[in-house]
């Protein structure tokens, strides 16, 4: 008997050796899953060939498409459940056959469009599979027409699964435990997804802005997937947290942004404040600095402790806000937030992404002190201007530098202002990156400015030690109230949409 197992052995290890060898290896490695296929720049009907060809063109790592059943059990691509005014789970095929896509295509069906993915291995095929709502025998029965599908055409390299519906998901991978196959509604937290043996989170990304599962699904060992994301400030945010993968409608302009994104200049993202939760700035963030004591500038603010008529979250924005009304002794009231002692950083790069208020007598800034004062008290210890605006200087913008030889008491301070475009009615990124040798500045990726470490002490070159980030709105002062305060610009508001500190 030992000649006939180990000829036996042999062909199981021969069979094991090319399945091996047939494992497609070549996936586009890239965060971008185009949406419904690359459709909406160059006008593909959705989830037509033409826009899984153009997915493929583009080098996608994947191109979703979503899948219905007709009356007739034929699965089809399109991503409603009505196609051209016909509702497709109480149509025939023949009958969706009588109406065609902008382009001439008939209504794809899911072999079909399977087998168009299948003339490559480049991109893979992002199979969603749409609940019926007319029950989970239905969904059942869908799901696993699918998965005939699949295997019918010996296709599951190329596919992974996404689904609506946990019945759905549970199915697929009971029958087949080697699918990847990831949950899209949003409502569960990554530990039952990974108890369920699910492979992965695709949940829309303001989920992941309300609940606390980067982390955890990290950890668990999921991929993350964020749907569907269309601007490059929430494509910024997920690719600075590390997402494995983003749906979108746009996949040009999320291929430039991961070109330009701190990620891909080797910053690791280390803190953020993303401003999601409604009402105060987050505790956990941010402490006030309250008062009204000039602030040494002869400012004419009082700044209010935790008062959300000076400072508040609305709609994912933190809103700073300079309001005119008596208040010990001083006739406006602000907000002054601080990270300090919450986060405190030497070297990295700093973004904060703000709109300004208008208007003379104005006085917002983004700025960095020191937290233990190494050097003494101000300005030995150094300061750094990340933004700061004066009013009666409409769209010019500053980053400037204090140190014990280089501030404004001795009219030596360095800096440079730059010229803004829409500086009121457009948010702008205000950045630096501060190095052991030099601090630059940047506005919206452009650098302006460079401050070098003279290497001739702690005089010039303060910048060793541990910062922390400061926002606030000054009304008036010995800069920003030099041509006087114009009442009728009141309430006067700085809206941040995120800050973000980035470290090697």
């Amino acid at each position: 008997m030992k000649p006939l197992v180990f000829a036996i052995l042999t062909i199981v290890m021969i069979n094991t050796n090319a399945s091996a060898q047939n494992t497609i290896t070549s996936w586009n490695k890239n965060q971008v899953i185009a949406h419904r296929g690359a459709w909406k720049k160059n006008k593909f009907p959705e989830n037509s060939i033409a826009s899984l060809n153009e997915a493929i063109r583009l080098n996608c790592h994947g191109s979703e498409f979503d899948v219905h059943m007709t009356l007739d059990s034929v699965l089809v691509v399109n991503h409603d459940p009505t196609f051209q005014g016909m509702s497709i789970s109480s149509s025939t095929y023949a009958e969706l056959l009588t109406k065609k896509l902008s382009n001439g295509e008939p209504i794809p069906t899911a072999e079909a469009y399977l087998k168009a993915g299948m003339a490559q291995k480049k991109t893979k095929l992002i199979f969603e599979i749409k609940p019926q709502k007319l029950g989970k025998e239905r969904d059942i029965y869908l799901a696993e027409r699918c998965l005939a599908l699949v295997r019918k055409l010996k296709c599951e390299q190329w596919v992974e699964y996404i689904s609506f519906g946990y019945d759905i998901c549970e199915y697929l991978v009971a029958k087949d435990p080697n699918a990847k196959v990831q949950y899209l509604n949003g409502d569960f937290a990554p530990e039952k997804v990974k108890a369920d043996h699910l492979t992965g989170l695709d949940y829309h990304f303001s989920a992941f802005q309300k609940n606390d599962w980067i982390g955890p699904a990290k950890k668990q060992g999921l991929t993350l997937n964020a749907w569907t994301v269309n601007t490059v400030p929430e494509m910024e945010w997920l690719l600075a947290n590390e997402f494995d993968y983003i749906t979108t409608n746009e996949p040009e302009l999320l291929f430039e942004t991961i070109k330009s994104t701190p990620i891909a200049k080797g910053w690791k993202l280390k803190w953020a404040d993303e401003f999601n939760a409604p009402g105060l700035p987050d505790p956990k963030n941010w402490t006030y600095d309250r008062g009204g004591s000039g602030w040494g500038n002869n400012e004419q603010q009082f700044y209010t402790d935790a008062d959300t008529l000076n400072a508040n979250v609305v709609r994912g924005f933190l809103n700073i806000i300079a309001r005119k009304g008596d208040k010990e002794k001083m006739k406006y009231t602000s907000a002054r937030i601080a990270s300090r002692k919450k986060f405190d950083w030497k070297y990295g790069r700093l973004e904060v992404r703000a709109m300004l208020p208008k208007g003379t007598g104005i006085w917002p800034a983004i700025w960095m002190l020191p937290t233990d004062w190494k050097y003494g008290n101000w300005p030995k210890s150094g300061e750094i201007d990340v933004m700061e605006h004066v009013g009666y200087e409409p769209d010019s913008v500053h980053g400037t530098v204090h140190t014990s030889a280089f501030n404004h008491t001795k009219a030596t301070q360095v800096g440079k202002a730059l010229k803004v475009e829409n500086p009121y009615t457009a948010y702008h990124v205000y950045a630096i990156e501060w190095f052991e040798t030099h601090i630059d500045f940047f506005i919206d990726g452009q650098l302006y400015f460079t401050f070098r470490n003279s290497k001739k002490g702690f005089e010039e070159w303060p910048f060793d030690q541990n910062f922390h980030l400061l926002l606030n709105v000054a009304v008036g002062g010995n800069w920003g109230g030099k041509n006087g305060i114009d009442d009728t610009i009141f309430p006067a508001t700085m809206k941040v949409d995120y800050v973000r500190v980035f470290q090697r």
